[in-house]
Parts: C-alpha cells; structure tokens; sequence
C-alpha cells in the first residue's frame, strides 16, 4: 500500500498554503481528495486538476470508494489526503487505512459549528468524531502551515 505523508482536513481541500507549503514540505507525489460533493462535481475536479503540477497525480473519490483505491495503490506512491471532513478520515481508519497523524488546516465556521481554536470550528458531531479518530491510536492536531507550530487537540475536546 502507498505511504500516507500527510492526512488534513481543510474546508477548501487543494488551495495556496496546500500547494505552495504542504506539498513540497511532504514531498508527496499523489493527492488524493475524499468528498462526495467534489466527487459528483465535474467541474470543480476539473478546476483541482488545472491547480495541481503536472508530475503529481490526483484522484477524487467518494468516501465509500476511498479507502479499497488507496489499499490498491502501489508502494511508491507518497500520498497526500484531503478531505473537508472529519468523517472521511474515521471511515478510512473503520476500514483498514492506517493514519498516524491527522492534521486540521482549516474548518470555518457555519450554522453548525462553533469556533474551539482561533479560526478552527467545529460541530458537537465532528468532536465527537474527533474522539472516534483518536481512539484509532491516530494523532490529531491542529496545523496551518508546515512553519508554524503543531497544537494538541485532546484539550480542546474537553
């Protein structure tokens, strides 16, 4: 199975801090985006595409196909997991992926969420999704940019 270099849950999936500070800090040659909104849309996987360099692969799928096609994928491949939501990252982890650490980059608010850290939100739902995460054994901070510092989650969830 391909090596996970980095997991991160960010409301805009591929966007500037990604491509211009994650990916060359990871060195990932494959990103794979989970979302079944983005999967179903045509247009905006064309948009990610054309936001993507040439020599790194990108795959989109729906959440229930994720986790067989990264199983599937060969042993060279460094990948680079985006998903809008907590969620995806937990039926990842419920079906045999294996995630170290998860990062969350970005989470804004919404009507049905409420702001934990800085500019970082979240709903009672994806807290307690959170917790479903970490009981994996599976990190999970917060993390913007690759220069600044990483920040524990456990007490934020209390």
């Amino acid at each position: 199975m391909a090596k996970v270099v980095l997991a991160r849950i960010d409301d805009r999936l591929i966007h500037g801090q990604v491509m211009t500070a994650w990916l060359p800090y990871v060195g990932a040659n494959h990103i794979v985006v989970i979302d079944d909104e983005t999967a179903a849309d045509d247009f905006v996987k064309s948009i990610m595409q054309m936001s993507v360099p040439r020599e790194i692969k990108l795959d989109i799928y729906h959440g229930d196909e994720a986790a067989a096609a990264i199983q599937k994928m060969d042993d060279d491949e460094k990948l680079m997991l985006l998903a809008k939501i907590p969620e995806s990252f937990l039926s990842l982890l419920e079906t045999g992926v294996s995630l170290e650490r998860i990062i969350i980059g970005g989470m804004g608010a919404n009507p049905q969420r409420s702001k934990f850290y800085k500019n970082i939100s979240a709903s009672g739902l994806e807290k307690e999704t959170f917790k479903k995460i970490m009981a994996h054994g599976t990190e999970l901070v917060i993390h913007i940019i690759p220069d600044q510092q990483a920040v524990g989650l456990e007490e934020y969830l209390k």
